[in-house]
């Protein structure tokens, strides 16, 4: 229970199914006016992928994926995706897809290196959605352009559940503020923990586009880790926003434009993962195969349990949570679904 805060005072909507049927609600809207907005279409995405097609999210670099193999096909690896960031990219050329036109899925994985919290679980859900884009729109403006469109659609959400809910108050202000990451240390030069420093900004616009990570910041550190061969460093980020029932900051989006052969080569560089150029993914994209697009992952049980203000992420997902935290949020009066 160390990782875990429990607002003082705070407890669990002992009515369960009707905190079921909002979250329907919410995924319902959602996902219906993100793919209107962004002119996405539905697709079936994969649970698995084999080891050798370099298909899987490498996250942070650090976290090691569910392997199995299969004995009837002569014993392949498959490894449970963490997300679908390179898959999408694939996907879209393989169905024709054209400028301006995208896709979205629900991307189900496991992350069993994941340190359960409030806001974490082995379990994620997510919309995984991408979009051809030109490469004259491979810039900062086109970026913030589409994430202006995605928090619309938030806010559009949030104003609708004012409706099912006449007693709620709206959680979003009216814009997000666009911050890189090293603009973000400038402001809080003294706070060292990143996340402390996310959390500030957060609290005092409401939300934020924290841009450009992965890179190394003034001060000799990364903001955060991220996978060299899916995002490019200067043209992504996260939308986080401020949680009051946590009094904390909550991602509830990782996107950006993806790299190109350019920076693929140069990120792979700094990491020292050359090495991943060998994979089918890799060689397609360094030989022109793959449009240029820009894609990301939206959190579905952070999206219902920030709208919902649910302090603990197992009020709105079905998890694993050891037994001893288990019995101590039940102790709290914290129902777990």
């Amino acid at each position: 229970m160390k990782n875990i805060v429990i607002p003082e005072g705070y407890q669990s909507d002992p009515d369960l199914y009707t905190t079921q049927l909002l979250i329907k609600e919410i995924k319902d809207y959602f996902q219906i006016n993100l793919a209107n907005n962004l002119n996405l279409k539905r697709v079936s995405a994969p649970l698995f992928v084999s080891v050798e097609s370099g298909l899987n999210d490498n996250l942070n670099g650090f976290e090691g994926p569910v392997i199995f193999d299969v004995p009837n096909a002569d014993r392949a690896e498959l490894e449970i995706v963490h997300s679908l960031a390179k898959w999408k990219r694939y996907a879209l050329k393989k169905y024709n897809f054209k400028a301006h036109e995208g896709l979205y899925t629900d991307m189900n994985a496991i992350r069993r290196c994941e340190e359960p919290d409030n806001t974490h679980s082995f379990y994620v859900d997510q919309w995984d959605w991408e979009l051809i884009m030109d490469e004259a729109d491979r810039d900062e403006v086109y970026l913030k352009r589409v994430v202006e469109v995605i928090y619309r659609t938030l806010k559009s959400l949030d104003e609708y559940l004012c409706t099912l809910v006449p007693e709620r108050h709206k959680l979003l202000r009216d814009h997000i503020t666009f911050i890189t990451s090293q603009e973000l240390l400038d402001k809080y030069p003294d706070v060292k923990d990143s996340t402390e420093r996310e959390r500030l900004a957060a609290k005092e616009y409401g939300a934020i586009f924290l841009m450009q990570i992965g890179g190394k910041l003034s001060n000799g550190e990364k903001h955060d880790n991220r996978a060299p061969d899916y995002d490019d460093w200067l043209l992504n980020g996260d939308i986080i926003v401020y949680n009051p029932i946590l009094d904390d900051q909550l991602e509830l989006s990782s996107m950006g434009i993806r790299v190109n052969p350019h920076r693929l080569n140069e990120q792979l560089k700094l990491t020292g993962n050359l090495d991943r150029l060998k994979y089918d993914y890799h060689k397609m994209l360094l030989d022109g195969k793959l449009p240029q697009t820009v894609g990301g992952g939206i959190g579905q049980s952070r999206l219902c349990m920030f709208f919902l203000q649910k302090a603990h992420i197992g009020e709105v997902q079905v998890s694993y949570w050891p037994d001893d935290m288990r019995r101590a949020l039940e102790n709290k009066g914290i129902s777990l679904l």
